[in-house]
């Protein structure tokens, strides 16, 4: 029995469950799970569902489902299986040990196929999990000799997502627009409060009550692009930055495996600057 996710989303207008439906029905295949969503702001439909059978042929029956929608609709028919992903990092471990963690028990739907990091500080950790390291120095480069040398690498290894597990350097532009909406970054702050560095230092100044995490995509503004997932936990007077620091790190890492959870099971569509999840 194969199973595949289907996502559209276009303009909305009357009949279109019905007609979607009627061309899964007319290729003898089931729906498992379905869900849809209307912004109405923008009169724009969005669906997701798990459909299966016996035999699909994904090229005619996205070209059946073009026929009865909307000319400017976009349609995804993809198969479920692991996606492939990349990890780059500085020098804080624990969103990447917690990463390999996970994928060493099947319990993050993705295959790691590399790590990349501008210092080899993690580099042991990679190697104990069998994953290939690569240390891309930033000395004596421009941010975009850099960036490219980074590039080359994960081009080589043709990943579904770029995830950034704490790495501390931002991407220019022309690396961010190579992967649109398949870059996804853990900020260590619950944006849009404290966008930029040392957001903890930021929130322990300003007397805050809460921290947190928040995963989002990445795009040429900075810590704004879509936000995917967020949380955040209790702090107070007491507490130095470095405290907050330290207590953050858990939220981090609970908070970007709860994102890329979100996005390996292609529950996430990006409508302008928003995410809308299917959960």
């Amino acid at each position: 029995m194969l199973v595949y996710t289907l996502l559209i989303h276009c303009p909305d207008r009357k009949g279109l469950i019905y007609n979607i439906t009627q061309v899964v029905f007319q290729h003898d295949l089931n729906i498992i799970s379905n869900g849809e969503f209307v912004d109405k702001e923008n009169n724009y439909f969005f669906m997701r569902a798990e459909i299966s059978g016996e035999d699909i042929a994904p090229a005619q029956l996205e070209a059946d489902l073009r026929n009865t929608l909307p000319p400017e609709a976009k349609i995804s028919l993809l198969p479920q299986q692991k996606k492939k992903i990349v990890i780059l990092v500085t020098k804080e471990h624990h969103c990447l040990g917690d990463l390999l963690l996970r994928e060493q028990y099947n319990d993050l739907n993705a295959s790691i196929l590399a790590v990349i990091g501008n210092y080899n500080t993690l580099q042991p950790l990679a190697e104990k999990f069998g994953v290939p390291f690569h240390e891309v120095s930033h000395d004596a480069k421009t941010r975009e000799e850099h960036d490219q040398e980074i590039q080359a690498i994960i081009q080589q290894y043709d990943p579904d997502y770029v995830v950034l597990a704490k790495y501390m350097r931002v991407l220019n532009p022309g690396f961010v627009e190579q992967f649109p909406n398949r870059i996804i970054n853990i900020h260590h702050s619950f944006l849009p409060a404290f966008i930029g560095a040392n957001p903890y230092r930021q929130a322990y100044e300003r007397g805050v009550k809460i921290i947190g995490a928040t995963a989002h995509f990445v795009n040429s503004d900075l810590d704004e692009g879509p936000i995917i997932a967020q949380n955040v936990i209790q702090v107070n007077h007491t507490q130095s930055a470095r405290d907050m620091a330290q207590a953050g790190r858990d939220v981090e890492k609970i908070v970007l495996a709860q994102a890329l959870k979100l996005v390996f099971a292609d529950k996430v569509f990006v409508n302008r600057n928003k995410t809308i999840i299917f959960y």
